[in-house]
């Protein structure tokens, strides 16, 4: 077995906890998938180091299986709100270090949460909030956000800016907006004030929310 901060054990092999097993396990993590359904199970376990038939509401089960020896446990259980908080309860019991845990729903997110899972996500809703954002603004090909308000976001360089400057960013109603870097074709630019933007450009851009809203607004 690979060391225990690259091992990871996945409870819930549908849609979601597949594509996570399978992902880790091509980024050579050693992966354990774990669902009560035969078929679930079967259609993963070529891809993964370990799959095991067992029911992740059974503590004892989980023990068995040596749950305690993975660095991180990611509960994909997302319909069965009842075998999601027990597989939750179980993971923290046996003494998992890191719990990952995929909530239906707010109320499913507050109780996981307070179970002691360290990350509780909305897959669904949080990749369609996603979405509706690249949606509103056609020039926002992604972004990522880093705290405190600042979000770092891939803008696609539009017609309106073809040949202005990089200083010209800060005036357009955004002055707290921050070029972190700029792609044009296959090269990474560091690209000064004065760089003439291209349409095409794909700029890495640091800022506020509130910021990077205005100067979208203004393609």
């Amino acid at each position: 077995m690979a060391d225990r901060a690259r091992s990871f054990a996945v409870i819930g092999l549908g849609s979601f906890g597949s594509t996570v097993a399978a992902e880790l396990a091509q980024l050579d993590g050693y992966v354990l998938g774990i669902d009560s359904d035969p078929a679930r199970v079967a259609h993963i376990a070529d891809e993964i180091a370990e799959a095991k038939i067992l029911d992740a509401s059974d503590e004892d089960a989980l023990r068995e299986a040596g749950l305690d020896r993975f660095g991180a446990v990611v509960i994909a259980i997302g319909e069965n709100v009842e075998a999601s908080i027990l597989s939750t309860m179980n993971a923290r019991l046996i003494g998992c270090d890191i719990i990952w845990a995929k909530a239906r729903d707010r109320t499913h997110h507050r109780i996981l949460s307070k179970l002691g899972a360290d990350r509780v996500i909305r897959p669904e809703q949080d990749y369609g909030r996603h979405v509706a954002q690249m949606l509103h603004n056609p020039a926002l090909r992604d972004y990522l956000s880093i705290g405190n308000g600042y979000l770092v976001v891939d803008f696609q360089v539009p017609e309106k800016l073809d040949g202005q400057s990089v200083a010209s960013l800060t005036q357009e109603g955004a002055s707290g907006l921050r070029l972190l870097g700029l792609m044009r074709g296959t090269e990474f630019l560091d690209a000064a004030p004065d760089f003439a933007l291209r349409t095409g450009d794909k700029m890495l851009v640091l800022g506020t929310r509130a910021d990077l809203r205005r100067f979208g607004a203004t393609f």
